[in-house]
């Protein structure tokens, strides 16, 4: 009898298979003596639509809301369904007799694989493969320690009863105000939330009031010394310009020495975040390369990861990683550690702070960084550093600090020498914003010696306005969005903690990127806006969906029924519930809508007039009756670069008459911006050539 491994990709089978020594190959599984490997496309089953449950509700209508199936159809997915049939048919297989789930490690993985179980109809064992990386090390380990497949049925539990709450109110929601205000309006209790708040943060933009503020600065003939005081009240510092030729004495000098332990290691999360900040990659941009990594190169860890720590057990394994990447720039840094013990009470080691996976961080596979593309070296390099600035020791440094005290009122200046670059020895030097006391040279005074000052300056500041979103302070509000709740209860301020706040790290990028193409959000250079259809959306979404605490509460209890603690026929009975109160409240507002972006280009489809709509990286013309759903590119943004001002051009048109252009000026039609690519790559080949 032969074992059933189910992996959740093509790539991630493959490497089991080879693994397991599997040699036949077929084209969607591959079989050895005593297993079969095959795999799922990602999701090859998924939660029915509403057509699937009766002719009713194949037309969208309000007087059909809501839509409450007693129990929940799966269905398979169109594009998928060739692959769920060869799953289908070697489940039943007669020479097939336990099944291994090779998912990813997690919630969502653990829902890709029973699905695909359940609609099938599987009555064999199951046994569960939990790991953390693909490499052949992880595979054969997870192997010799397969799970009973039946200690993670509350984890599926609570995926799934996660899938059917969403269904439930995003699917009732969005028809009935889809159909209450014709037009295309969508909701989630995750999405509004962060909408809701993207709309706040605008609004604090708008109505703030910058203040001046004021404080001093004594020049002296050693150095400037500032004063700590602040104010917003100019009339108070005119009295100190008296303090102007007089002399004063050196009232203390004091020398700290400090230190600063190295950033944790990355989640997804702060991964994406900085990937943002640095290289401006979208947040699915991020979690995209980061798959790649994982499963083509398997030189990185699991992706979707909530924890930046690791385990005790991982320690062990340092030496074989750091052998692993002691190539190319990372050579003379991680080459000293490679035969190092390392201490397991290290501040990165907290088994009580891992879950499901430990933080990202490089693995045992050899690294070919010549085999990567430019954009998975710079999230990789990322990744790197971070892990060798962790086993450095911290950054040390000496503050100097002299007070001067003149008619009781105290001015300083400082300076910061660095004793030890410690962790910074991992970065290059452009990687951290300059520190303006870092370096800075003060005069060589004594305490008591006088000091006579020369000129007294007031100096003018202004209070800003917060600065709109970007994906990264965006991602950062979502895991925290405690801010945002509508209440001060600390309870449900605690749960988002714990929970890890608006949807989770596998989530997130799915989440901004539909707000993308409902066109709800738009993209100004890095900044992130909401569109007028968004903020009328706000004014009819019932209240609560707005708020985090609702998905707070959600995923306190999700978690609880992975844990056994809550079951999960009383959370649906609460989902249900929830869900007419929602609808119902919808259907009976009073609220209007209207589009703000009508145009008069006319509807070649239909006729209607069309909507003019901004994309994450597009401008379209969309037909504004969702029914027809026709829509046109106007302009794209592409990754041509400018050849005057290198930044990217647009590419408007059609046809023929596609032309390149750029908020410089600078213009080219498509046809001559070929031509010219053309001869440049044939110059470069020419002196390739040449030069061999």
């Amino acid at each position: 009898m032969k074992t059933l491994v189910i992996a959740e990709k093509p790539s991630v089978g493959r490497d089991i298979a080879r693994v397991l020594n599997c040699q036949k190959k077929n084209k969607d599984f591959i079989e050895g003596k005593d297993f079969v490997v095959t795999w799922g496309l990602g999701h090859l089953v998924t939660l029915a639509d509403p057509e699937d449950y009766s002719d009713d509700y194949k037309e969208w209508n309000l007087e059909t809301l809501p839509m409450m199936p007693e129990k929940m159809k799966l269905s398979v997915i169109p594009q998928t369904r060739k692959q769920y049939q060869t799953v289908k048919n070697l489940l039943h297989r007669n020479d097939i007799s336990t099944i291994v789930i090779a998912t990813d490690a997690g919630r969502e993985g653990e829902l890709v694989a029973r699905l695909i179980l359940d609609k099938a109809g599987n009555k064999k064992p199951i046994k569960r493969l939990w790991i953390s990386s693909v490499t052949d090390k992880a595979i054969k380990d997870g192997f010799k320690n397969l799970k009973d497949g039946r200690a993670y049925n509350n984890l599926y539990y609570a995926a799934m009863s996660r899938a059917e709450a969403d269904w439930l109110v995003g699917i009732n929601g969005t028809r009935a105000l889809t159909t209450k205000y014709n037009s295309s309006l969508s909701c989630g209790r995750v999405q509004t939330p962060t909408l809701s708040m993207i709309a706040t943060r605008e609004k604090e933009i708008k109505q703030f009031v910058p203040k001046t503020y004021y404080g001093l600065e004594l020049i002296t003939y050693h150095t400037t010394f500032k004063s700590s005081i602040q104010t917003f009240d100019e009339e108070n510092l005119n009295a100190s310009r008296k303090l102007v030729n007089k002399i004063t004495t050196v009232k203390s000098i004091q020398k700290k020495v400090n230190t600063t332990p190295a950033p944790l290691l990355y989640d997804l999360t702060s991964l994406q975040q900085e990937a943002n900040k640095r290289y401006q990659f979208s947040a699915k941009q991020t979690l995209n390369i980061m798959q790649r990594l994982y499963e083509h190169h398997k030189v990185l860890t699991y992706p979707r990861t909530d924890s930046r720590y690791l385990t005790k057990d991982i320690v062990e394994t340092f030496n074989e990683r750091l052998k692993a990447i002691a190539i190319g720039p990372y050579k003379m840094l991680a080459g000293p550690f490679t035969h190092k013990k390392f201490d397991t009470k290290a501040f990165y080691i907290n088994d009580t702070k891992v879950s499901d996976h430990h933080a990202i961080i490089p693995t045992e596979q050899f690294v070919q960084l010549d085999h990567m593309t430019v954009d998975e070296r710079k999230i990789y390099d990322l990744v790197v550093r971070r892990f060798l600035s962790v086993l450095f020791p911290p950054y040390k440094y000496e503050q100097t600090t002299i007070t001067l005290d003149i008619d009781r009122e105290l001015f300083t200046a400082k300076t910061k020498t660095v004793l030890d670059e410690g962790w910074k020895k991992a970065y290059t030097k452009d990687w951290e914003e300059i520190d303006s006391d870092e370096g800075k040279s003060l005069p060589d005074l004594t305490i008591g010696q006088s000091i006579e000052v020369s000129s007294l300056k007031i100096t003018k500041g202004h209070t800003n306005p917060p600065s709109p979103f970007t994906e990264a302070s965006l991602l950062a509000a979502m895991e925290n969005p405690v801010k945002y709740l509508s209440t001060d209860n600390k309870e449900l301020a605690k749960t988002l903690g714990e929970t890890g706040g608006l949807g989770t790290v596998a989530t997130r990028a799915d989440i901004i990127e539909k707000l993308f193409s409902s066109f709800l959000l738009e993209k100004k250079g890095n900044f992130i806006y909401t569109t007028a259809k968004a903020r009328q959306l706000l004014e009819l979404v019932p209240n609560d969906l707005k708020q985090p605490e609702l998905t707070a509460n959600w995923e306190l209890k999700l978690s609880k029924i992975a844990n056994g603690q809550l079951k999960r026929a009383d959370f649906m009975k609460e989902i249900r519930d929830y869900t007419i109160d929602l609808t119902n409240e919808i259907k009976s507002s009073t609220g209007t809508f209207r589009h703000e972006n009508l145009t008069n280009k006319i509807c070649p489809e239909c006729g209607k007039k069309m909507l003019a709509v901004k994309g994450k990286n597009s401008e379209l013309l969309v037909c504004q009756d969702r029914a027809c759903g026709h829509r046109e590119t106007i302009s794209r943004t592409s990754n041509a670069r400018c050849p005057k001002c290198h930044k990217k051009l647009k590419l408007i048109g059609k046809g023929e008459t596609q032309t390149f252009v750029c908020s410089c000026g600078y213009k080219e039609k498509l046809e001559h911006f070929k031509e010219r690519r053309k001869m440049k790559v044939l110059e470069l080949v020419k002196k390739m050539y040449k030069n061999t």
